[in-house]
């Protein structure tokens, strides 16, 4: 979801996946997506995910660095979208930042910045059944990365793509 000009959907996601369906709602963005970060396995495809998330079941829905742009309203119609595309075990995975200890936004196309890891978790706890936010914090900023699932979360004992060393 929202996935600008395509360069972690080709360079990152596509590598690794059969099908990619990312979506930007800006047609200039689009527009470079396909021309620069095209793959055989990556469709780029003109949507406000607001009004117009692609359909179909997915086994992971991004939202990278992308949630921020979004009202809390938005946020959570937009939760409810996603958990409704996703398929039984899969996985809703994203980063945003913090918002900065002045309150002042670091974008202006920001409409919301969380507080804290806790300030993101209640939104995506509100939707699923597991959710783990975890953090990464330098001196110009605050990151947080997230997974929300009713399924297995990612790197837990029990997720299904996880092995042990020496094991495939």
């Amino acid at each position: 979801m929202a996935c600008g000009d395509g360069f972690n959907a080709r360079g990152f996601y596509s590598l690794r996946s059969r099908r990619i369906v990312a979506c930007d709602f800006d047609p200039k963005a689009i527009y470079t997506a396909k021309k620069k970060n095209a793959a055989p396995n990556v469709e780029y495809v003109l949507a406000d995910i607001r009004t117009g998330m692609p359909a179909g079941k997915f086994d992971n829905i991004i939202w990278d660095a992308a949630i921020e742009h979004f009202t809390q309203d938005e946020i959570e119609g937009l939760l409810e979208d996603v958990k409704a595309r996703l398929s039984d075990s899969g996985i809703l995975s994203g980063h945003t930042i913090v918002e900065k200890t002045d309150g002042t936004k670091s974008l202006s196309t920001h409409e919301y910045e969380f507080k804290s890891k806790e300030d993101l978790l209640r939104f995506l706890a509100a939707h699923f059944k597991n959710a783990t936010v975890f953090e990464t914090m330098y001196p110009s900023r605050h990151n947080l990365y997230f997974w929300a699932s009713d399924g297995t979360l990612p790197f837990r004992s029990d997720w299904s793509h996880s092995i042990e060393f020496g094991k495939e």
